[in-house]
């Protein structure tokens, strides 16, 4: 079985293994305590916290640990939006942020504060000047993830943070995904991570502070998991010291994956910056597969990757990121590969992959959809209740049988079609004229142009 998917969760590293042991001898006791082995667990903290800071660039006092690298984001967004709330109450966030950042900027929301959301290009990047636009008198707070969690590209943190300075405003990183390859750049004012993307144990996030800037009284410090705290900052500093040299082998075994799938398989978009992205991870989507499908078919073949579109799970919405990007969502695939990763599991991965997509092609490609001739120039495709792909294949099956000028009217109540048609349309060279209101679900119009 070939794990692909160390962006969700990287394997635990040897390192964390060797210090989560040792730590549950010296660890278990409560590090407030003045006794012997409190002292003992004191020491076992403070070593852990000197060599997190030491990775990630900061002083020891500056960074807590957390339970988790979604409380850290929370925690950092709470705690600066609080002790800024004289300032105002606007947040800038960008539209392809974690979960856990959108999830806090739907409370602040909530709570009676404003929210900005930042658009990104069709990589996934951020304009720097975009986020210079977005500042206003009051504006508390700004938040960019370091890089992106489910294409890689990498964000202009550098030229974000200037931007911020210059207006007084702190930037929050949240640098989860990139933590474990170097320290972040740039002159940001707090910063959060999470042990599990780096190899380490879950239940451990960091939340780093700078100096300066106002922050409302902190939780107390979580001491529970001392022996994973331990474990989580001996792994980071193994992994910080195995990045060059890691770097560079798994950027050439996703620049194969980005050049070689568009090869192997027909009809795929590689999304995601070619150049500015994280060494192992590689995104692509592959028209006419519903994407739930080719994860289980490539788990049969031994490979665990994730997707990004969801339009068959219980929500049937795609990905936000990929939406952000205004990419094709469906049949999206996920490569991330972990540390130690072997030029013999890509290979094997590339050689199965066709026929994986090709046996998922085939099964969705049987049904055919309701046509009716509305005028000589126009054709109506009937897709509602049909879930994603299949209103994209019902289109591609019917846009050679108008003549070149005329327009296909899909009907869809598939949320996902709102991001796959246009999509689509973009890689086929045919003109996406818009959506207009139907009597049930939209109709989204298309041209066709050759």
């Amino acid at each position: 079985m070939s794990y692909f998917d160390a962006a969700s969760a990287a394997p635990l590293h040897p390192v964390a293994r060797q210090a989560l042991s040792a730590a549950l001898d010296d660890g278990w006791a409560d590090p407030g305590r003045l006794y012997r082995e409190g002292r003992r667990a004191r020491m076992l903290l403070d070593a852990a916290r000197e060599a997190a800071a030491e990775a990630v660039g900061c002083r020891a006092d500056e960074l807590v640990f957390t339970s988790s690298g979604a409380r850290a984001v929370q925690t950092g967004i709470a705690g600066v939006l609080a002790a800024r709330r004289r300032v105002g109450r606007h947040l800038i966030v960008s539209a392809v942020e974690h979960s856990s950042v959108l999830r806090s900027a739907e409370v602040h929301e909530g709570d009676g504060g404003t929210v900005t959301r930042v658009g990104v290009d069709r990589t996934g990047a951020v304009d720097a000047q975009a986020y210079a636009g977005a500042l206003r008198p009051d504006t508390a707070l700004a938040v960019l993830q370091s890089a992106n969690h489910e294409v890689g590209t990498v964000q202009p943190v550098v030229e974000v943070a200037e931007v911020c300075r210059g207006a007084g405003v702190p930037l929050l990183v949240d640098a989860a995904q990139s933590v474990g390859w170097g320290p972040v750049e740039g002159g940001w004012s707090v910063l959060t991570g999470s042990a599990r993307k780096w190899g380490g144990p879950t239940g451990v996030g960091l939340l780093v502070v700078r100096k300066g800037v106002r922050f409302a009284a902190r939780e107390k410090e979580e001491f529970g998991g001392l022996p994973a705290i331990v474990a989580a900052a001996a792994s980071l500093r193994a992994v910080r010291a195995e990045a060059d040299r890691e770097a560079v082998r798994l950027r050439e075994l996703t620049e194969r994956i980005r050049v070689r799938v568009p090869a192997l398989v027909p009809d795929v978009e590689v999304v995601g910056d070619p150049v500015r992205r994280l060494p192992g991870i590689v995104t692509f989507s592959c028209l006419y597969v519903d994407g739930e499908a080719l994860l289980h078919g490539l788990d049969q073949e031994g490979f665990s990757v994730s997707s990004g579109s969801s339009c068959t799970s219980d929500t049937l919405t795609p990905s936000h990121v990929l939406k952000a990007m205004g990419v094709l969502s469906e049949g999206n695939v996920r490569v991330s590969l972990p540390l130690g990763a072997t030029e013999e599991d890509v290979e094997r991965f590339l050689a199965v992959l066709p026929g994986v997509v090709a046996g998922v092609r085939e099964k969705l490609g049987a049904p055919v959809a309701p046509v009716t001739l509305v005028r000589d120039d126009v054709l109506v495709v009937d897709a509602l209740g049909r879930r994603c792909p299949i209103p994209v294949i019902e289109l591609a099956k019917v846009i050679g049988d108008v003549p070149v000028g005329g327009t296909v009217r899909v009907l869809s109540d598939d949320e996902a079609a709102r991001l796959d048609i246009p999509a689509w349309c973009e890689m086929r060279g045919q003109e996406y004229v818009g959506e207009e209101p139907a009597d049930h679900g939209s109709a989204y119009v298309v041209r066709r142009v050759s």
